[in-house]
């Protein structure tokens, strides 16, 4: 049986074999397969092996990104005027674009303490839970942790079109 070929493209080499060898350590024992695709995926800041096979293919021309506007709207209400979160979505698609607002006030290729982390999100948002911002970072790819969780860093990766355009929607409706 012939299999598909499933281009991978590394940016950062370091970076995946740092992801990589932090994954195979906490596995405890040698992976089976598909538990190793996964973390191959990860490392390569994907979801999982699922992720990686849908991604388009090196080469492939790319469809133009499709946004949804009215979940760009939803998301754009969580926020107020000086841009900061107001509450957290019940939806996962919302928190996931939510969270990229967080994301990039997070300094890049900067290691961070938990009370730095702190301190950047109680200005960002108005909800008063900071500790689930800090999970959902790390839970969506956006940010690692120690495993002491004693240094936090963002994870350096494109935003999403749909991101991007809520972004550029937050910054342009400011009031400062």
């Amino acid at each position: 049986m012939a299999r598909d070929a499933i281009s991978l493209s590394i940016p950062d080499l370091s970076d995946f074999a740092k992801r990589l060898r932090r994954d195979l350590q906490g596995a405890g024992q040698v992976p089976f397969h598909l538990g190793l695709l996964n973390m191959l995926a990860r490392a390569a800041g994907l979801g999982n092996y699922q992720h990686l096979r849908a991604a388009p293919a090196a080469g492939a021309p790319a469809a133009p990104p499709q946004l949804d506007a009215r979940r760009l709207a939803k998301a754009l209400r969580l926020f107020d005027g000086q841009g900061r979160l107001t509450r957290w979505p019940n939806r996962t698609s919302l928190q996931n674009l939510c969270l990229w607002v967080l994301w990039s006030h997070l300094p890049a290729r900067q290691v961070m303490s938990e009370a730095d982390v702190n301190q950047l999100m109680d200005r960002w948002h108005l909800f008063g839970d900071r500790a689930i911002l800090r999970r959902s970072l790390i839970g969506h790819g956006l940010a690692e942790r120690t495993a002491d969780g004693r240094e936090y860093r963002r994870i350096e990766r494109a935003p999403t079109a749909e991101a991007l355009a809520l972004l550029r929607s937050i910054s342009s409706h400011r009031d400062d």
